[in-house]
C-alpha cells in the first residue's frame, strides 16, 4: 500500500481560523491501565522485556553515537529509555514551536522516516501534548468530547475522560476541539469548543474540577467555537474566555477552578480611536461584540516585567498576569466582520510581532522600559498574513505561512527590523518540473517513475523548528524538511503519509525523537531518532 497521500479535493479552497471544542457535565473514566507507565514521567522507550538482548544492545550502540539527549537512560528495572524533551503544551515547551532536540533523522528516503504507530481518532484540530510517556489528545467521538491519554511510544490508550457536546461549527468545519491540552506533572487542562474548561488527573483521568464557561460567562455566538489554549502562570490558569462585557480574559485558580480575576472588553476598547478611520472616529461598544480570540495567549518577561499578551478580536492587550491590570492595548483588527485573529504573538527581546489574515498583515511593536507604553516600529498590510499558523523567529528573521485561502498560501521569510520580504514560495518550486497530475489516479505522480508523489504546494501549512531546519506540514499532508535560511528557500527532502489527509491543519509535535502528525481523523507517530 502506498504511503503517499495524493488525492486532491475539487472543492473550492476556503479558509478558516480554528481552535477548540465543547462540553457540559463530566463523567470520570477508569485509569487502571495508567499504572503500566513507569513512575518516572520521563520514561519513554520500549522495555527490555519486549526486546531480545541483541536488540537492546543495538539500541544502546545507536544512542551512544548521538548527542547527550539521546544517550541511553536506565530505570531501576533495567529498561532502556529515550531522552529528549516533553511537548506539554501548545507549540511545545517554549510555546514558540521551537524544539531543543536537534540530533534527529531528517535525511529521509522517499518513503519518509519509520512509522512507529498509527491510530484513528475522533474529529478536531487540537494538537496532542506529551509529558513523559503520556500523550493526551482532545478529540470528539459522536456526541462526546473526549480527553484521552495514550502511551506516547506505542499509542496504547490508558484512560479517557468524556463529557457531552452539542457543538456544531456554523461554517461546516468539524465539530471537534481546537485547543491543545496543557499538561503539568499531575494535571491535564483542556478547553472545549463550547467553553468547557476541565482539569483532570494526568495519571488516572479522574475529574478534579470543571467549569462551563458558556453558562458562567456571556459568550454569545462565535464563528468557530472556543479556540485558544490556556496558559499557566504560577497558580493561575489564564484563558481567553471571550465573555461580555469585560471577561475577554479570565484567570482561574489552577487547583480549584474558581475565578480569580476578569479583564478586557468594554473597559478596554469603548471610546478608543479606530486607526485608519476618517477623522477621530471612536469605537462605540454595543454589547453585541464577539470578544473571541483564536490566538493562544503567551506570558513573557519584558524589561523585567511579566506581560500576559492576549491577541483578541479587537487587538493586542498586555495585562499583569497576577491581577489582570492593563499595561497597554493596540488595535489590530480586520475591517471584515467575518474575520479572526488566530496566530500567537511572538516576543523577541522587547519587541512583539503580530500577524493576521483578512487583509490585516503584520506589525512590530517595541515595548518601552516603563512597560506600559510602546512604539510601532512598522506595520504592513501584505508582508505576512498568518491565518492560524504562528510564525517562528530565528536570528532577526521571521518565517511563516501567509494567506487566508489555500490557493493564496505562501511560505515566507521577512526581515524583523524592516518587515521586508526576503523570499516567498508556495512550496512547489523544488518538484514542479519532476511531477505531474494524473487525472486517472486523482493525484500527483513522478513523471519518470509514475509513482505517487506528495502534493507539490504547502498551502496554509504549519511548521516546527529543530536547530537549523524546519519540519513543515502542508495542509494536504506534504511533510518536508526546510533549511533555515533567510537568503533563499531551501527544501532538503519531502514525503507524505496516506493517513494524513486534508485538512492537516494541526502543527507537528516532537518529543524524544518522535514526530506526531494529526489530521481530522487520524494520528501517526514517526521515528526521527533512528539513524538507520
Amino acid at each position: 500500500m502506498s504511503r503517499h497521500s495524493v488525492i486532491v479535493s475539487g472543492k473550492m479552497f476556503i479558509a478558516m481560523a480554528l481552535v477548540l471544542s465543547t462540553g457540559c457535565t463530566g463523567q470520570d473514566a477508569g485509569g487502571t491501565e495508567a499504572t503500566q507507565i513507569a513512575n518516572d514521567d520521563n520514561v519513554v522507550e520500549r522495555s527490555a522485556r519486549q526486546q531480545s538482548a541483541n536488540d537492546q544492545n543495538l539500541v544502546i550502540a545507536r544512542y551512544k553515537a548521538s548527542q547527550k539527549q539521546y544517550r541511553p537512560v536506565f530505570d531501576n528495572d533495567g529498561k532502556v529509555q529515550r531522552g529528549g524533551e516533553d511537548w506539554p503544551k501548545f507549540l511545545g515547551p517554549r510555546g514558540t514551536g521551537v524544539s531543543g532536540e536537534t540530533d534527529l533523522f531528517v535525511d529521509w528516503p522517499p518513503e519518509g522516516p519509520p512509522l512507529l504507530w498509527e491510530k484513528k481518532v475522533g474529529t478536531g484540530y487540537s494538537a496532542p501534548s506529551i509529558r513523559g510517556n503520556r500523550l493526551v489528545l482532545h478529540h470528539r467521538v459522536g456526541n462526546d468530547e473526549i480527553v484521552e491519554c495514550f502511551r506516547a511510544d506505542t499509542g496504547k490508550s490508558l484512560w479517557k475522560f468524556a463529557y457531552p457536546s452539542q457543538f456544531r461549527d456554523p461554517f461546516g468545519y468539524n465539530n471537534g476541539p481546537r485547543c491543545s491540552p496543557l499538561l503539568t506533572e499531575k494535571q491535564c487542562y483542556t478547553f472545549g469548543a463550547e467553553g468547557t474548561l476541565a482539569c483532570v488527573d494526568l495519571h488516572t483521568g479522574k475529574k478534579i474540577w470543571l467549569r462551563d464557561c458558556k453558562t458562567d460567562f456571556d459568550l454569545g455566538n462565535w464563528f468557530f467555537g472556543v479556540g485558544c489554549t490556556p496558559v499557566l502562570e504560577g497558580n493561575l490558569l489564564i484563558a481567553l474566555v471571550g465573555g461580555q462585557p469585560n471577561a475577554g480574559v479570565v484567570a482561574f485558580d489552577a487547583q480549584t477552578g474558581e475565578t480569580v480575576w476578569t479583564a478586557v472588553g468594554k473597559e478596554t476598547w469603548d471610546g478608543g480611536k479606530i486607526p485608519g478611520s476618517r477623522g477621530d472616529q471612536k469605537y462605540e461598544w454595543s454589547g453585541e461584540e464577539q470578544i473571541v480570540s483564536y490566538a493562544s495567549p503567551i506570558v513573557a518577561t519584558i524589561h523585567g516585567r511579566r506581560h500576559l499578551l492576549a491577541l483578541l478580536r479587537h487587538g493586542l492587550v498586555s495585562l499583569d498576569p497576577k491581577t489582570g491590570k492593563q499595561n497597554f492595548r493596540y488595535w489590530f483588527r480586520s475591517r471584515k466582520h467575518e474575520s479572526v485573529n488566530a496566530a500567537r504573538p511572538l516576543v523577541i527581546d522587547d519587541m512583539i510581532f503580530l500577524s493576521a489574515a483578512y487583509e490585516v498583515g503584520a506589525a512590530l511593536l517595541k515595548v518601552n522600559e516603563d512597560g506600559t507604553s510602546f512604539q510601532e516600529v512598522w506595520q504592513d498590510d501584505e508582508n505576512m498574513q498568518n491565518h492560524w499558523s504562528t510564525s517562528i523567529h530565528v536570528d532577526g528573521f521571521v518565517y511563516g505561512f501567509s494567506g487566508r485561502h489555500e490557493r493564496d498560501g505562501r511560505f515566507r521569510c521577512i526581515e524583523l527590523k524592516t518587515g521586508k520580504v526576503k523570499w516567498d514560495v508556495d512550496g512547489s518550486e523544488p518538484v514542479k518540473d519532476r511531477i505531474e497530475f494524473d487525472g486517472l489516479r486523482g493525484g500527483f505522480v513522478d513523471k519518470t517513475t509514475k509513482e505517487p508523489a506528495p502534493v507539490p504546494f504547502y498551502g496554509r501549512g504549519s511548521k516546527i523548528q529543530i536547530g537549523d531546519k524546519f519540519i513543515v506540514l502542508g495542509e494536504r499532508g506534504t511533510l518536508a524538511v526546510v533549511k533555515v535560511n533567510p537568503q533563499k528557500f531551501e527544501e532538503l527532502t519531502r514525503t507524505s503519509f496516506e493517513q494524513i489527509e486534508y485538512p492537516a491543519w494541526t502543527a507537528p509535535v516532537l518529543s524524544r525523537g518522535r514526530l506526531y502528525l494529526r489530521c481530522e481523523e487520524a494520528m501517526i507517530c514517526l521515528d526521527l531518532a533512528c539513524k538507520q
